[in-house]
């Protein structure tokens, strides 16, 4: 279902299915146990909707030429009212209006409730679209900060990127973040360390030093330079890209 659901509104192959199901090593039976799968979720759904099994397989989940097509109502699913807020705020961004940019990105990290497809044993299709999922929630995190920032919260912050640090110790963006909001507060101190444990992850496991910006930022808090709280904060511009259900990039 989950295969299914990511591709809503496209035919996902049979071959598809079984490989995210079995991997390279498929039974001999593995046909007709797809089959059978397909069926007892079309009754599941039934059971859900109210519906008659018929009408699953008429108008929702469709049996197409060479596979199996999940149709679904514009708003249905949750990843499609996330990838509408963050559109919505990325414009807001651009046009300059971070009070409304603030509240439409936090709606849509609000639909997180943990990390994408938690529940499900993914295969390599899955997998793939899971950490697409992520990472578009990293980067939304990242402008809602840099937006959080630019209006003077620069406590509200500092839980958040607490944590987000420790759950992506080489990600630079992130902890310029986190340092750039400990020195806002007056804690010099903490945000050279945020510096050093970066430098200490990166080059002790990839073997890099921090980029040009991490250390510009790190040598303004090393001698107490003053710090412009807009400097540095991004706003997305041009065309909001996103990646469509079939792993495309689409233009908006």
């Amino acid at each position: 279902m989950a295969t299914l659901l990511v591709h809503a509104d496209q035919v996902v192959p049979v071959s598809s299915l079984i490989r995210e199901l079995w991997d390279e090593n498929p039974p001999v039976s593995c046909l007709t146990t797809l089959q059978t799968y397909i069926l007892n979720l079309r009754k599941l759904l039934a059971s859900a909707t109210g519906m008659d099994t018929s009408e699953v397989a008429a108008e929702m989940l469709v049996t197409r030429s060479g596979g199996y097509l999940f149709r679904i109502n514009r708003g249905d699913l949750d990843v499609h009212r996330f990838h509408q807020l963050v559109a919505d705020g990325r414009r807001a961004l651009s046009s300059g209006d971070d009070e409304t940019a603030l509240s439409t990105l936090s709606s849509a990290l609000q639909l997180w409730r943990g990390p994408a497809l938690v529940d499900v044993v993914v295969g390599s299709i899955l997998e793939g679209r899971r950490q697409q999922f992520e990472e578009s929630r990293l980067v939304v995190l990242e402008y809602l900060v840099d937006t959080q920032l630019r209006l003077g919260m620069y406590r509200e912050v500092l839980t958040e990127l607490a944590a987000l640090t420790a759950d992506n110790p080489y990600h630079e963006g992130l902890h310029i973040q986190y340092m750039r909001a400990l020195y806002l507060n007056g804690r010099r101190a903490q945000a050279l360390e945020v510096f050093q444990r970066l430098r200490v992850n990166l080059v002790n496991h990839l073997g890099l030093d921090p980029g040009p910006l991490a250390q510009q930022l790190h040598r303004s808090i090393l001698n107490a330079e003053a710090i412009d709280a807009q400097g540095g904060l991004r706003r997305p511009t041009g065309d909001i890209v996103r990646m469509s259900s079939s792993g495309a990039a689409r233009v908006y």
